[in-house]
């Protein structure tokens, strides 16, 4: 289990947070918030959305913070909170650019990227290029991709998470890579 300073792991940190230490709780935020909002950071493809999305995610955890399950990790938790809240937040756009018949704010189009190919230029360029093309993935494709190449996790932790197999994940991973290939082939 996680450990900060204080010597806490997780769960005597959500036990203590529980009995109304507030100070308890900003230990179990201080350590899983740079983690988590990276995960965030490469689902959604923008650092104001996923600062947002990440606060979101800790309201979320510490309205439900009975619901911990002590015997499981609480990054787990807590990623798996992060998903909901990033599905939710792309449900959200989706409606809005069909009602506002909005450009796709993440295609390449309204990025102003050109079609030409990349030629090895500025690392920062080529990484917001992935992050945009990591971002405009299905999120069938995206969350299997984040939780195994990204938070390490294995094929079958990643399953679980997803609560699919860990051949779906497998299968959803290869379609992931090759739809990113295709992308940023593209650029």
């Amino acid at each position: 289990m996680n450990r900060t300073d204080s010597g806490d792991d997780d769960a005597s940190l959500v036990k203590r947070a529980l009995g109304g230490d507030q100070a308890a709780f900003s230990l179990f935020v201080q350590r899983h918030q740079e983690p988590l909002y990276r995960f965030i950071r490469r689902y959604v493809g923008d650092a104001d959305e996923a600062y947002d999305l990440s606060q979101e995610t800790f309201v979320a955890a510490w309205s439900a913070l009975s619901r911990y399950d002590a015997s499981r990790p609480a990054s787990a938790w807590l990623r798996r909170i992060a998903l909901n809240k990033c599905r939710d937040w792309s449900r959200r756009r989706k409606v809005r650019q069909f009602f506002f018949r909005a450009v796709d704010i993440d295609s390449p189009a309204a990025a102003g990227l050109s079609a030409m190919p990349d030629d090895g230029g500025d690392e920062a360029e080529q990484a917001r290029r992935l992050d945009a093309a990591i971002a405009a993935l299905p999120g069938t494709l995206k969350e299997p991709l984040l939780l195994t190449v990204f938070e390490g996790l294995s094929h079958q932790a990643a399953g679980d998470a997803l609560q699919i197999s860990a051949k779906a994940v497998e299968t959803r991973l290869a379609r992931a890579r090759k739809r990113l290939a295709e992308a940023l082939s593209g650029l």
